[in-house]
């Protein structure tokens, strides 16, 4: 087995773990965690779709705009 195939896993869990993060935080309202979570990150455009669907069943405007600041990955 290569470096390269052990670094795959690794950073797929790495950001399977962001992503999880991220969506808890949507739930819990956690604004500021929320705005941590994203700073500098780019998402594909299904993620970002369904995070504003999960932060508009919380009516929380600051987490929705946090969300549509950020870049689609093409």
């Amino acid at each position: 087995m290569t470096s390269e195939q052990t670094e795959q896993p690794e950073e797929e869990s790495r950001s399977f773990m962001h992503y999880a993060a991220l969506k808890t935080a949507i739930v819990n309202n956690e604004e500021q965690r929320v705005k941590e979570l994203l700073a500098n990150q780019s998402m594909q455009a299904l993620e970002k779709s369904y995070l504003l669907d999960l932060a508009g069943l919380n009516n929380n405007s600051i987490i929705v705009a946090l969300l549509e600041a950020v870049p689609v990955t093409p």
